[in-house]
């Protein structure tokens, strides 16, 4: 049998709307954290579900680039629904920290992670790592022939002999931080060269896969993705060798991927403890043991033992936090390369 309000007494009447109105308003009991990722998939999905069985918090993941959610996050202001940001490089943090969205991290969070790889304003900390490197095909190149610096690739003599991915967040962060480290004239003036010099594909994965099969003799990747293919078949690396350009050089960048807390966030609790687990022993020993092959950024913690220690690369000190993507996007523009 249906009840009827009006059928109700005053007081009756006056529960039955205070319950209703309960109903409507109140937010669910654990409705749990919403990620913006850009960082790869497979990688995150092992934090969220090793996460999600110590905490109970419920995670749901949105997945992009670095730039497209990075610019989304600044359109939606704090309206987003987004609780956490997460990327594969700097400059979208960076974006995203300089429209001021992101709160403060909690200090034991901070104290996680080396120093060099985040921030002194603790607004977003590192969560991974990743080394720019040169692979080449032994076939075409020998090693008395490879560039001293990323710097040489300039030169006449590299015209049709390396590829990038210039499209990509990834090699736009290796040119934002040629571009902290030489200035604006230094930076305009190699993306020219690069113009004339190199050969475009779309992806890292593609430009390791080109000099694999001995299109290009060499390209300008992160160093992950060789690791990747020979923990699958090998079939798009066997032919790549990697170097790694050391001694501070603009080549030798390692970038910091990012993680921050919203500040519209309204489950500001559960999205910090978040960033604080992953930063944490066992995120980090996730990097070890997962075949993403990132470096992990913990204090005291192992990378995978496959990878050069980061400690040997040999990295240019840059703050991640002055990375200006946004000046890099009008640079490769004016050079032709986007």
């Amino acid at each position: 049998m249906k009840l009827r309000l009006s059928s109700l007494g005053p007081v009756a009447l006056l529960a039955s709307s205070m319950m209703l109105a309960f109903s409507v308003n109140a937010a669910p009991a654990d409705d749990g954290i919403v990620i913006y990722n850009a960082q790869h998939e497979n990688l995150v999905k092992s934090w969220v579900d090793g996460f999600t069985k110590d905490t109970g918090i419920k995670v749901t993941l949105r997945n992009g680039g670095d730039s497209e959610l990075g610019n989304q996050l600044v359109q939606e202001g704090s309206a987003s629904p987004a609780d956490v940001f997460l990327t594969e490089n700097s400059p979208a943090m960076v974006l995203v920290d300089n429209a001021k969205l992101f709160a403060p991290l909690d200090a034991a969070t901070l104290a996680q992670v080396e120093p060099q790889y985040r921030p002194q304003h603790g607004r977003w900390i590192g969560i991974a790592a990743r080394s720019t490197v040169f692979v080449y095909n032994p076939a075409k190149l020998t090693e008395a022939q490879l560039p001293k610096s990323l710097l040489d690739l300039a030169k006449p003599e590299w015209k049709g002999r390396w590829a990038a991915s210039p499209s990509g967040a990834d090699f736009q962060a290796i040119v934002s931080a040629l571009l902290e480290l030489k200035g604006e004239k230094a930076t305009l003036e190699w993306l020219k060269a690069m113009k004339t010099n190199f050969t475009a594909y779309k992806g890292n994965s593609t430009v390791m896969k080109a000099v694999n099969a001995g299109q290009i003799d060499s390209g300008v990747i992160y160093h992950y993705y060789p690791f990747v293919d020979g923990a699958k078949t090998g079939e798009n690396s066997k032919n790549v060798k990697l170097y790694y350009f050391k001694h501070q050089d603009p080549g030798a960048f390692v970038s910091t991927s990012g993680g921050g807390v919203l500040a519209s966030s309204k489950h500001q609790q559960q999205a910090q403890a978040f960033v604080k687990w992953i930063t944490g022993k066992n995120g980090q020993d996730i990097l070890r043991t997962n075949n993403a092959f990132e470096y992990a950024v913990g204090v005291n913690a192992a990378s995978n033992p496959k990878l050069v220690p980061l400690k040997e690369l040999d990295a240019p000190q840059i703050d991640a936090s002055q990375l200006n993507g946004k000046k890099v996007v009008e640079l490769m523009t004016e050079a032709g390369l986007l």
